[in-house]
């Protein structure tokens, strides 16, 4: 099979597409024949941080595919259905929350290649109504996204939502899991297009993120916000939540280190919540909640699977120009 491996060259440069060895799946997996795979920051950040005496792997977590090969003891699914892989590893239920969530794609080999070997309880069948290039991107930041607005923001029916920095595949995905229930949400970002792309979406508001929140926001405070940014936005939010308002955060884009003053938080009784990616459980709510809803994933751009055209694809991700999930053609 053909695919993308990636060196002990770090970042973009490690990437090499070539002839890679096919395996054979073992008790308990299938063999997976890859339609399309998704680009998230994730992949980014595995390949920028690896370097000498690091094995080489092949990157890539979100796929969708046909089962091709069944292994031993697999019960409920045969060759040739349509599925879509779950790339988060060995986290079942809710509760069990793994302090270090195991991802698809780095070690472990991932869906950049023509084909992926996965244990069976990781795959659901694609809906129908998804195409290959919507189901081929949906996984990882669809469950990041459903996670933290339901699970851990217990976000209701009227509620104010915040998503700064709109453009992101979680971020996309909250707008739209959010509008499915009747939330209000309000998005920035610096981009004119992302904020007018947002509003064809359903968001409610778009503000420029260069803008002074407190000002704009006014008073239409917000219940919830979900936040990746981090550092740069982080102490703005106090001034914005309502009383026992919630900040889920799953990311640091512009930073780690944050100082708050304290009675900013247990006065007004704020909660600070923190997640990463979720478990099994919550994946099969997820992909229930998406065929109820009819929820199609917005897609921003497809490359064919090939070194140059995945060097592209990260590059346009690192740089931040996509509004939706990026995602590699890999067969027709």
């Amino acid at each position: 099979m053909k695919g993308i491996i990636h060196s002990e060259k770090s970042g973009i440069a490690g990437m090499n597409y070539r002839d890679l060895q096919e395996m054979q799946p073992q008790r308990g997996e299938i063999k997976i024949r890859l339609k399309t795979a998704g680009l998230n920051r994730r992949d980014l950040f595995v390949m920028k941080n690896r370097g000498k005496g690091d094995k080489p792997f092949i990157p890539g977590s979100d796929g969708a595919g046909i089962i091709e090969e069944v292994g031993e003891g697999v019960k409920g699914l045969k060759t040739g259905i349509e599925v879509i892989i779950n790339p988060s590893l060995e986290w079942d239920r809710v509760e069990d929350i793994p302090f270090t969530p195991k991802i698809l794609g780095g070690p472990s080999n991932g869906t950049f290649a023509e084909y992926v070997i996965i244990k069976a309880d990781n795959v659901v069948q694609k809906p129908s109504y998804l195409s290959w290039k919507q189901a081929g991107v949906l996984s990882l930041s669809a469950l990041t996204a459903y996670r933290a607005l339901f699970t851990k923001g217990q976000l209701k029916k009227g509620e104010h939502l915040l998503i700064p920095g709109i453009g992101s595949g979680v971020a996309t995905y909250g707008l739209l899991f959010a509008k499915a229930i009747g939330a209000n949400v309000t998005v920035t970002s610096r981009s004119d297009e992302k904020r007018k792309q947002a509003l064809k979406h359903g968001a409610d508001y778009a503000l420029d993120s260069g803008s002074s929140l407190k000002e704009e926001i006014n008073n239409r405070k917000v219940d919830i916000i979900l936040d990746s940014v981090g550092a740069a936005l982080f102490p703005t939010y106090f001034e914005i939540l309502k009383p026992n308002g919630r900040i889920v955060n799953f990311g640091a884009s512009s930073g780690n280190e944050v100082e708050l003053p304290l009675r900013t938080i247990f006065y007004p009784q704020f909660n600070i919540l923190g997640t990463s990616m979720g478990s099994q459980e919550e994946f099969v709510d997820m992909m229930d909640f998406i065929e109820k809803h009819q929820i199609k994933p917005i897609v921003d751009r497809f490359y064919p699977l090939s070194e140059a055209a995945a060097a592209a694809a990260c590059e346009r991700l690192d740089k931040g120009k996509q509004f939706g999930n990026i995602g590699l053609l890999i067969s027709e």
